[in-house]
């Protein structure tokens, strides 16, 4: 295939220096059943308290039938609110589990179901109330509002919720810029605040049982100090201990960028190539938004870099940063690190600026020549970012390495250029790594690209464990 070129064929090579620190240790797979079984775990719980506090005696009649009902989808949404902050809320031990992707998929999936609960306790308890007191829906409905304590809050709260919920619909999503739909994502923290206080001052099923009590103040302040320390506490702590601040800015092509920052004690940030951090820099209005880019060189613990394609606002403004910008970091986050190989031996595959993560990970792993390949797919030559990078790599480390070049085969989704029209994606994956089954797969680029690429894995007979990819959806 004429457009499969090998830029650099294995060969015996000097092996230069590591880079510092340890990627995190390779997660036990039952570590993610157990985080599965502690959420449904606590569902039952809630389940259990409900009938406990005679949620199906309830049952017998239209009224008291629809308000225990309205209770327990009522409860079981706040279970779900509660959880997804969890998920979201960068616990070290949940996301070495499962990485920012699945968090965030997953993250989507609770949300969607947490706020239609919601919705239909809101409407079920409206009715159930409004048959016991004889009132209209309407009546009713401003009575619990404007009466009972905690409910304007919480109706101030469901309101932030369904903005939250409406621009995160993926029609809406993609009419917004990634810094808007960001802001205003945060409501979701605001509006679980105010939702869930109502319960802890009026709910029958809260304060009539003292175990309900501690289950729901434990949930409560579980999310909350997660929140307190690993959103807000953590970031803090290492942005003022490591003092990071821009130290060049080099612009690779017209629309791609490199960034790298110096700061103090680097080598003690627990940082490895293939990760990503969310990034703010000080630079003015705007700030205060943060933006996901992976490390495209390894940590050497004197500096970290970037290098981003000009795709929004804030990817767009980094080439005109200044040297000497001071720097706010999240992280490091993402499950795309040398810690989490299985085999001997590594494809690399990357499409676009997905090569920053990979060309870091290509520096870092440790490897024999001929261990590692490396698959890159760009329209042309022009838009392979960091080549030089990579090709002075691939001597150094003795690891093969392919540029898949062309545009895109029309309507099919694949990994692969127009010109490989007559291959099938896993014949084209085999003819360029014909032992690709015994490889573990790092994968990056463009989510329909991934998802071609990791379905050619797959038919090629890699397992799913040991395909590992990192996505940046939002």
């Amino acid at each position: 295939m004429a457009i499969l070129t090998d830029a650099a064929p294995a060969q015996a090579a000097r092996q230069p220096g590591l880079p510092v620190g340890r990627p995190p240790a390779r997660v036990p797979g039952w570590w993610r059943d157990a985080v599965g079984v502690v959420t449904w775990a606590s569902m039952l719980v809630v389940v259990a308290l409900w009938v406990a506090g005679g949620g199906v005696q309830a049952l017998s009649g239209w009224a008291d039938g629809l308000t225990t009902l309205g209770r327990l989808t009522g409860l079981v949404s706040a279970n779900l609110l509660l959880i997804q902050v969890l998920l979201m809320a960068r616990v070290p031990a949940v996301e070495r589990v499962y990485g920012q992707d699945e968090l965030a998929r997953r993250h989507r999936l609770v949300g969607f179901w947490s706020f239609w609960l919601m919705l239909a306790h809101l409407v079920l308890v409206t009715i159930g109330y409004a048959l016991t007191a004889q009132l209209t829906v309407f009546a009713q409905f401003w009575e619990l509002v404007v009466d009972y304590p905690g409910m304007l809050l919480a109706l101030a709260g469901t309101l932030l919720l369904v903005l939250v919920v409406a621009t995160s619909i993926r029609a809406s999503r993609r009419k917004l810029r990634y810094e808007s739909w960001h802001l205003l994502h945060l409501y979701a923290y605001l509006g679980v605040g105010l939702a869930i206080p109502h319960m802890l001052w009026t709910g029958a099923d809260f304060l009539g049982n003292p175990v309900a009590t501690a289950y729901w103040w434990t949930l409560w302040a579980a999310a909350a100090g997660s929140i307190a320390i690993w959103r807000i506490g953590l970031p803090i702590v290492r942005s003022l201990r490591h003092d990071l601040r821009v130290a060049d800015v080099v612009r690779e092509s017209s629309d791609v960028v490199s960034v790298t920052m110096r700061g103090r004690g680097l080598d003690r940030l627990p940082a490895a190539a293939g990760q990503f951090f969310s990034w703010r820099f000080l630079t003015g209005p705007g700030w205060m938004r943060a933006h996901p880019y992976s490390l495209s060189a390894a940590p050497d613990g004197d500096s970290l870099r970037i290098t981003v394609k000009d795709l929004g606002d804030g990817s767009g403004a980094l080439a005109s940063v200044r040297p000497g910008t001071r720097v706010l970091v999240e992280g490091p986050y993402g499950r795309l690190h040398a810690g989490v190989r299985a085999s001997h031996k590594v494809t690399l595959m990357a499409s676009g600026i997905g090569i920053s993560p990979i060309r870091a990970l290509l520096e870092a792993l440790p490897q024999q020549p001929g261990d590692v390949t490396l698959i890159y797919r760009g329209r042309s030559e022009a838009d392979l970012a960091l080549r030089g990078e990579l090709e002075r790599l691939g001597q150094e480390r003795g690891a093969r390495m392919f540029y898949v070049l062309g545009p895109r085969i029309p309507g099919r989704p694949t990994w692969l250029p127009e010109s490989a029209a007559g291959l099938s994606d896993a014949e084209a994956l085999r003819r360029l790594v014909p032992d690709i089954a015994a490889n573990d797969v790092y994968l990056c680029g463009a989510s329909a690209w991934m998802d071609a690429a990791e379905r050619a894995a797959r038919e090629c007979g890699v397992p799913a464990d040991r395909i590992h990819s990192e996505r940046f959806s939002w």
